[in-house]
């Protein structure tokens, strides 16, 4: 099993894509903490009942909310080797969209759902690993967005500055911390299968666009599942020479033209 013994905090791991992981994670050996919100909690939550995972339902926006998740990982398992944060998500329901168009108060809920969630999650992980001495590893969710734009259908740019920042700021900690042994990476996917992404889905232009756009595997939308070998992967031991990458999980996005239909 490629996370036995491993003490992980999902940050959004109650739904889509952090669920789906969790799920993974489990049949891998690994010990979990789960936070998310409840509202958005998936009824599939429910089936995860384990000696081995924990969920707190928190709001990843709030400065306590990963180190409270990480101490408690500590307390609960004797240890934490890794986080993955997944948490963020479109910020259109506050007014995101084209830059002339978006109000200052867009762009700093959507920051701050998708970036300072994530900066505090990442701050209080190295925060930890720093003083356990033992190295680990740190994955973040990012976009394709974040340099490959759709400006027809994801004309989202708070969503896109948030997500380019997160690579922004990976990357720059990977190097910070290699010397301590705490690798960081990204996973920046497509169109993917969640919540978030049933605008698109139930949008039979979009979706004809996203087929050509994403030729491989027919054209088909991502799944969550098509993100989880990775994140295995960069959690696990396996990537222990492996810092400061992004991986675009994205069914061929970056490298098609797509056809609008």
């Amino acid at each position: 099993m490629r996370l036995a013994n491993k003490a992980l905090v999902i940050i959004g791991g109650t739904s889509g894509i952090g669920l789906a992981a969790a799920q993974a994670f489990i049949k891998e050996g690994a010990k979990l903490i789960l936070i998310g919100l409840k509202e958005s909690a998936h009824s599939t939550l429910d089936e995860l009942s384990s000696p081995s995972v924990e969920v707190i339902f928190a709001d990843a926006r709030m400065p306590e909310t990963a180190q409270s998740g990480i101490n408690r990982c500590i307390e609960r398992y004797g240890d934490f080797h890794g986080l993955y944060h997944v948490a963020g998500g479109s910020g259109r329901r506050f007014g995101d969209g084209p830059l002339h168009q978006m109000t200052l108060e867009a762009w700093n809920q959507t920051l701050e759902l998708n970036l300072t969630s994530l900066m505090l999650s990442n701050q209080a992980a190295l925060k930890t690993l720093v003083e356990l001495e033992h190295g680990g590893s740190i994955l973040n969710l990012g976009s394709i967005l974040a340099f490959s734009p759709s400006p027809k259908y994801f004309v989202t740019h708070a969503y896109a500055a948030a997500k380019a920042a997160i690579e922004g700021m990976t990357i720059s900690s990977a190097a910070f911390y290699a010397e301590k042994n705490i690798r960081l990476n990204v996973l920046a996917p497509a169109l993917v299968e969640s919540p978030m992404s049933q605008r698109a889905m139930t949008n039979d232009e979009i979706m004809a666009f996203s087929r050509s756009k994403m030729p491989l595997d027919g054209g088909r939308v991502g799944r969550p599942d098509d993100l989880t070998e990775a994140a295995i992967f960069l959690l696990s031991d396996a990537s222990k020479f492996t810092t400061g990458q992004v991986l675009h999980i994205d069914g061929g996005w970056h490298l098609s033209e797509g056809q609008n239909p």
